[in-house]
């Protein structure tokens, strides 16, 4: 019996973890170049009892990994010459050694190109910084003040992006070295968060309902160890 409230008690625990992740992709479902979290899971066998080791065909169900979903999002055109977008697999190269999709930049007290949480964006030169005069980003990433040419944007993409972690602010974190690209940059246009809220919705309340089920089934184990264990005690 107590098998049977593992096995619900797992189920409940991922179901409580996916409903988590969905919150959190829902509230950044706003956010310019957010990528959606998905949680993958694992299923191994449980012994008939604790004296043997041959399986009953009953599976408890824990977290492998947190997975992050890199597929691109819709793009919106803003006219911000501030703002850009990266087609494809490219990201935007800032101090740090961290990685972006979030393409609204701003210009700093100092001139510097830099992200809404003042992280400095990398060119080939090292950090962009921009005299005053018309800002222009061709396709290339080339930036130019006034007609000249002042920087080229550092756009990369990595060949295992499930190795990218998430470092707080939209940005990521690469053990090891990208492969630089060239891309395809567009200037006056933002790439939007890829969480599809319609679907995130149904399968909050997907899981929603599955918790529910598992906390149910804990419940009756629980009350069905009760009463035996109530039986026992009065023989």
């Amino acid at each position: 019996m107590y098998k049977g409230i593992y096995i619900a008690l797992s189920g409940a625990v991922l179901k409580h973890a996916q409903m988590e992740t969905i919150s959190q992709n829902l509230a950044n479902a706003d956010t310019v170049g957010y990528k959606k979290d998905q949680i993958t899971f694992k299923d191994y066998l449980i012994p008939q009892d604790v004296f043997s080791y041959d399986p009953d065909g009953r599976a408890m169900s824990y977290i492998s990994t947190f997975r992050t979903d890199f597929s691109a999002g819709n793009m919106i055109k803003t006219g911000n010459l501030l703002d850009i977008a990266i087609e494809g697999k490219g990201f935007i190269s800032l101090e740090g050694n961290r990685y972006t999709k979030r393409g609204d930049l701003k210009k700093d007290g100092e001139g510097y190109l830099t992200t809404q949480d003042n992280i400095k964006v990398l060119g080939e030169k090292g950090p962009i910084r921009l005299p005053d005069g018309t800002l222009q980003i061709n396709e290339s990433g080339d930036v130019f003040v006034n007609g000249e040419k002042v920087d080229s944007l550092r756009i990369v993409e990595f060949q295992q992006p499930e190795n990218l972690s998430k470092a707080g602010g939209n940005t990521f974190l690469f053990k090891g070295n990208p492969s630089q690209t060239k891309g395809v940059v567009k200037q006056g246009q933002l790439e939007k968060s890829n969480v599809e809220i319609v679907k995130e919705m149904v399968r909050m309340i997907e899981m929603f309902r599955e918790f529910e089920s598992f906390q149910k089934a804990i419940q009756i184990f629980d009350d069905a160890q009760a009463k035996a264990t109530n039986e026992i005690a009065k023989i």
